[in-house]
Formats: C-alpha cells, structure tokens, sequence
C-alpha cells in the first residue's frame, strides 16, 4: 500500500465511524468519490457528491455514485434544512474562496458536519518557513508550490477560535500526526499534521 493510500486510509475510517448506517451523507468536493463509495459500501450511506471537476465527476459516476458538476453553494441552497445528516468536506476546506459561509449552508442542510484539513501551523512548516524562508515539502504538503492547487490554509487554533465566536459546537475531534496515521494528543495546533472535525450547529 503507497504511502498515499495509507493515509487516505485512516482518515476515511474516522470519517466512516461517525456517520450512521444508512445515513444521507452530502459529500462536498467529493473528488473521484473514493469517499463515498467506502461510505456506501461499509455504512450504506445514501451518498451525493458535488465537484467542479468534469473529469471527477465523471469517475464518480462511473463508480455508480450519484454526483453534481458545480457550485456547492449552489447545490446546497436547492435542499431545505436538516435535509441531509451528514455533510463532509475532506480536504477541500483550504480552497474555498468563502468557507465560512460554507460551513454556515452545510450546518443548516444537515445534522452534522465532518471537516478534515491540512494543519498550516505543523511544526516541521514552522520550522522550514524560519530558516528557509520557504514552505516545506512533507508528509502535509507533498506538491511543490507550483503544482500545488490555490490555498487559503488555516490552523488548528484558528479553526478552534472560529468555531467558539460562531457558536458552532464541535461535537469531537481528531488529530492525526504528520504520519497521518498516529493520534496526536497534546499540543495538536504544533504536532498535528491533519485535523479532522464533526461539527453541529450551536
């Protein structure tokens, strides 16, 4: 198993233990549904995915998921409230030009939100920007910087402050190490490298 998979892996199991048997899961920026299709084989997830990529969308349907090309804001704004009890957004969080009114529509259209996302404020990130001057390619940023997609990276302590303004509960929480496989359990904002959220509104 690549490295790569290993730590898709482990994030998906996190995911999958907190989504019910038979739940509708709305899955935002599902990519090429891997996600999904690991939700409905092993929860039998009712699951919808929504991304801006054809060629994505086109893998999802050719997995037998039920998948929408466009915006999410968009697609979330044609379902009334509650309607869903899980919405996911794994590793999409960083690229959103407005997450928070993302977050604010997934709380509203659902029972739950689950959010994972890359740790900005990593130590070895930290560590490479101060005597380097430059980011650092690791285990949480394995592109360079040119082939990389656009960013808008955050931290676990910005993410944690955000949620306690707004009022947003966070029912549980994850921190996965830059291994992405062993749990962090203390100073997560400095050793967590992937961080993972299940959210309800407050």
């Amino acid at each position: 198993m690549t490295k790569t998979k290993e730590k898709r892996s482990v994030d998906m199991q996190i995911m999958r233990d907190w989504v019910e048997p038979g739940s509708r899961v709305l899955d935002l920026g599902c990519g090429r549904g891997v996600l999904l299709e690991y939700l409905k084989q092993t929860r039998q997830a009712e699951g919808v995915g929504v991304d801006l990529s054809p060629d994505k969308i086109h893998a999802c349907v050719k997995r037998g998921l039920s998948a929408y090309l466009g915006d999410m804001m968009d697609f979330m704004d044609s379902f009334p409230d509650g309607h869903f009890d899980r919405v996911i957004c794994s590793r999409t969080l960083q690229e959103l030009d407005n997450p928070s009114q993302v977050i604010d529509e997934a709380l509203r259209v659902s029972r739950n939100f689950t959010i994972g996302f890359v740790n900005f404020a990593y130590w070895r990130n930290r560590l490479s920007l101060l005597f380097k001057g430059q980011r650092l390619e690791n285990e949480v940023f394995p592109t360079p910087w040119a082939l990389s997609r656009r960013g808008n990276p955050l931290s676990v302590r910005q993410f944690d402050a955000y949620c306690k303004v707004r009022g947003i509960k966070v029912v549980r929480k994850v921190f996965l190490r830059g291994n992405w496989k062993t749990e962090v359990t203390s100073v997560p904002n400095w050793l967590c490298g992937y961080a993972i959220y299940d959210l309800a509104s407050g």
